[in-house]
Formats: structure tokens, C-alpha cells, sequence
């Protein structure tokens, strides 16, 4: 009889990547906002996903969500106070962004300034890469 367990030798790697501020960068004030959402919805350790996803004015529009925790395959950076996560196919997209939050009355919230981005469209909420 053998004793022990199989595979118990085997290390356990996390099902996400970590990255950096290379990919996606929050601002101070992007990085206040989200912390404040993410603790007013009780998830305070939780993390902001940020998609690309298809539709908008200009074929692709981003997509933001509060969770828990990475997925498998995500992407995991830390900024400015905040753990965002990214999916693969979408990192292709966001690489060198940046995202900010203004509480402005008119023409405020959150806003991707995409280096990648050929075209957007006015109303800033989609894009064409």
C-alpha cells in the first residue's frame, strides 16, 4: 500500500497572472472612486474588470464591472490603491491605458484614454482599434 496522497507534492499556481501598470493604469481619483464602490457593495479586497467588448458607435466599447476576485486567465495589476483585472484578448486593447474618474456635472465619470484607440466616437464611450 502506498501512503501519501497523489499529486500532493504538486505546487499550486494561482489561475491569474500579475502584471503591471504597463497594461492599465488608474488615476488617484479613478483609484478613490473605485475603492469607495467596492466598499460600499462589501467586497473592500474585490477587484475592478475592465473589458473590451464589441458594440458602441465605433465597433467596441468598454465594458467595467466590480467582483470578487480574478478569474482563470486573467490579469491582475495593482493601481493606485485598486486591483484591476483584464482577460487576455482584451489586454490587447487596453495595453498603455489609462483610467480616470471626474465628478464634474457634465461630461463626468469614468474615462479610457487609449493610446491604441484609431477612432472614437463622441459620446467617448467607444472606439475603433
Amino acid at each position: 500500500m502506498i501512503a501519501g496522497k497523489i499529486g500532493a507534492n504538486v505546487s499550486q499556481q494561482p489561475p491569474f497572472r500579475v502584471g503591471d501598470e504597463r497594461l492599465i493604469k488608474l488615476t488617484s481619483n479613478a483609484g478613490v472612486k473605485v475603492s469607495g464602490l467596492l466598499t460600499k457593495q462589501g467586497r473592500p479586497n474585490g477587484v475592478l474588470r475592465v473589458a473590451v467588448v464589441g458594440g458602441g458607435c465605433s465597433g467596441l466599447q468598454y465594458k467595467m464591472d466590480l467582483q470578487d476576485s480574478p478569474q482563470n486567465r486573467d490579469i491582475l495589476v495593482e493601481s493606485s490603491g485598486v486591483r484591476v483585472v483584464v482577460d487576455p484578448k482584451s489586454a490587447l486593447y487596453v495595453t498603455g491605458s489609462e483610467l480616470d474618474y471626474s465628478d464634474a456635472l457634465q461630461e463626468g465619470g469614468f474615462k479610457v484614454k487609449n493610446p491604441n484607440a484609431a477612432t472614437s466616437c463622441s459620446c467617448g464611450e467607444s472606439f475603433s482599434a
